[in-house]
């Protein structure tokens, strides 16, 4: 139970600043709102192994709570970034690589926790690193980023004008205060579609991403090095499949074969239908499959990559002008989602190490 109490407390925080994050990146500026955001899970991180060795579990508990707040905010904040620096027929791009980078985050976390883990840095050592990786992204995000294009100290005149033009914005535009439609927002057939099929995505990936370290040891029987390695081969499997359905909508879209909202439906459907059944098919596996449950949790994970563009960018669809709110009032209700699925695990599987769900486990 402790386990799932530790996977669990991270979305406590997490949820509770989804909503406040599209407001302070309105109110602030996407910049220094991501920028104290990922400082502060730094941190977090770093102190994390000292903490843990003095408070033991429940202290760990209450850091991932603290990251959890602190990252709640970053998402909201990067789609309203999104929607003052993304030209329209350029969205589906430039959201689906700036969001491509939990993916590759995941990937790389992953894959190289085993190996730190393994190392003379021990546990400690995965906290240490990630730290360190953060606090250089910081400072590289402090130099070169900007809340919008004409504060952008490294664009050309062109440039700027192309993205205001396209996203029909004039001079003042960014000084304007555009009062929130709360109303239009929870009444709004469209907006109420988009929640239900992102709570539904979010279900299956965080069950996934929590338990598939848990499922490949307990169940499958593998030791920490490979462990690692093939837990991070689906988010590999979803990174570069993210590109693929990039190329496929973008095609489907500038060919006119589908409008955006179609393309947008058709690729969300493929992202979660197939995935479900997959994961169906999961449960039924023991050790002496382990290459056929690699196979199924990588195809699940990285069929699931289209949900990126099927489903996420389309707060930016909805009001590109209140996409940072759309974004923290749908995650704050989606992120419910994962506290309860690690704690709804520790109450169904009770045997951590059984082979086979035949046996009633």
């Amino acid at each position: 139970q402790h386990k799932s109490y530790i996977l669990s407390s991270f979305y406590w925080g997490y949820v509770l600043t989804q909503f406040p994050g599209g407001y302070l990146s309105r109110r602030f500026g996407a910049k220094i709102t991501i920028l104290i955001a990922t400082f502060a899970s730094a941190v977090c991180s770093f102190i994390t192994p000292t903490c843990v060795r003095l408070g033991g579990w429940p202290i760990f508990c209450v850091i991932r709570l603290l990251q959890g707040l602190f990252q709640g905010v970053i998402f909201p904040a990067i789609h309203d970034h999104l929607a003052k620096w993304s030209p329209l027929h350029e969205r589906n791009l430039l959201g689906a690589l700036s969001l491509s980078g939990t993916d590759c985050g995941t990937v790389i976390a992953l894959a190289s926790s085993g190996f730190i883990a393994s190392s003379s840095l021990g546990w400690p050592g995965i906290s240490y690193v990630s730290a360190s990786l953060c606090f250089v992204w910081c400072a590289v995000w402090l130099v070169f980023a900007s809340d919008n294009a004409p504060s952008s100290k490294f664009i050309s005149p062109q440039e700027c004008k192309y993205i205001e033009t396209s996203l029909e914005r004039n001079d003042d535009f960014h000084k304007q205060k555009i009062p929130v439609p709360w109303r239009a927002i929870f009444t709004s057939v469209p907006f109420l579609a988009f929640l239900v099929g992102r709570c539904a995505e979010a279900w299956g990936f965080t069950t996934l991403q929590a338990q598939i370290p848990s499922y490949m040891h307990g169940v499958l029987n593998m030791e920490i090095k490979k462990n690692g390695l093939f837990s991070a081969l689906p988010y590999l499997t979803m990174w570069l499949s993210l590109y693929v359905y990039l190329v496929i909508a973008n095609l489907l879209t500038k060919r006119n074969i589908l409008t955006l909202t179609a393309m947008r439906k058709t690729i969300n459907t493929i992202s979660l239908w197939i995935p479900a059944l997959l994961l169906i098919s999961i449960g039924f596996l023991d050790s002496s499959q382990q290459t056929l449950a690699i196979v199924l949790m990588t195809l699940n994970v990285g069929i699931n990559g289209g949900s990126t563009i099927g489903c996420t960018l389309n707060t930016i669809d909805l009001a590109p002008n209140h996409a940072g709110i759309l974004m923290g009032l749908s995650n704050t209700i989606v992120n419910i989602v994962p506290i309860l699925s690690p704690l709804l695990v520790g109450v169904i599987v009770t045997d951590k190490v059984n082979n086979s769900l035949k046996s009633g486990n």
